[in-house]
């Protein structure tokens, strides 16, 4: 005897679903049902909304941080500190340091960062752009707030070799425990970097 099973449009967006990050089997199953049974669904808006994304937002050509036609938000404010550049893995990156208000200057995101077993080399990387905006930018600090893994070291530690040559001033975000975060639960290597960073 077979089994039930759901039609092959559920399926299908079952699938389709599960290819979101972060997104299982089951949280795919729960979305795809929801969107097909609740009262309030609209799936015609989801769709417009997703094709309005794609059709419309791109990475910004000097920054790597989302765009639009009309520019990027970032590059556009012209507000911000010139001799400030955050380099960062990620376009998302950019959005915890601006609700943080702590930064003021620009960014630029590698889209990525260093991975030999991924073969994820310097060429795959936003470096070459970044050189040639510290060129332009005289006396420029190029803050790295990359990631403390393996990969986000190896790729901070080739950053600050390229850019010894150049005329500008190479920092590190400093790392440490989090706000509100105890000793108990803190790792050799937190801790470490945490009593180096004292000040």
């Amino acid at each position: 005897m077979a089994r039930a099973d759901y039609p092959e449009p559920v399926r299908a967006l079952i699938l389709e679903l599960k290819k979101l990050p972060g997104v299982g089997p089951r949280s795919a199953e729960r979305m795809a049902v929801w969107m097909i049974q609740h009262k309030r669904r609209n799936p015609q808006e989801l769709a417009n909304a997703l094709e309005y994304a794609d059709e419309n937002v791109t990475l910004c050509v000097t920054c790597g941080f989302f765009s639009t036609q009309e520019g990027c938000s970032v590059c556009d404010d012209h507000t911000r500190d010139e001799n400030l550049v955050c380099v960062v893995e990620q376009p998302t990156d950019v959005l915890p340091m601006e609700r943080s208000g702590a930064f003021r200057g620009y960014y630029h995101c590698l889209g990525g960062k260093l991975s030999p077993l991924d073969n994820v080399t310097p060429a795959d990387l936003k470096i070459g752009q970044l050189l040639k905006r510290v060129e332009k930018l005289d006396g420029v600090e190029v803050i790295l707030a990359l990631s403390s893994d393996v990969e986000g070291e190896a790729t901070a530690n080739y950053l600050a070799e390229v850019l010894a040559g150049k005329n500008c001033d190479v920092t590190r975000i400093a790392q440490g425990l989090p706000a509100g975060g105890g000793l108990e639960h803190a790792d050799e290597l937190t801790l470490m970097r945490a009593l180096q960073g004292r000040r």
